[in-house]
C-alpha cells in the first residue's frame, strides 16, 4: 500500500514539475553536458535570466504580464 502511495505521489510531483516547466533547467544542464562537454554550465539563476531575456526578446515565445 505504501509503495502505491509513494508511486502516486511521485507521479503527481513529476506532472506538476513538468506542467510548471520546473524541469527546464535540468534538461538544459543535461543538454550542455551531453552536447557541449567543455562549456561551462550556468547556475540556475543565470539560466532563468537567460530564459527570461530570450522570451522577452521574441514575441513568439509568449509574454510576461508582470
Amino acid at each position: 500500500m505504501w509503495s502505491a502511495l509513494r508511486r502516486a505521489t511521485s507521479g503527481v510531483l513529476w506532472y506538476v514539475r513538468e506542467l510548471t516547466d520546473e524541469t527546464a533547467y535540468d534538461r538544459y544542464v543535461a543538454h550542455v553536458r551531453r552536447d557541449h562537454p567543455d562549456a561551462e554550465v550556468p547556475n540556475r539563476r543565470d539560466f532563468e535570466r537567460m530564459r527570461t531575456d530570450r522570451q522577452e526578446a521574441d514575441p513568439r515565445q509568449g509574454f510576461r504580464c508582470c
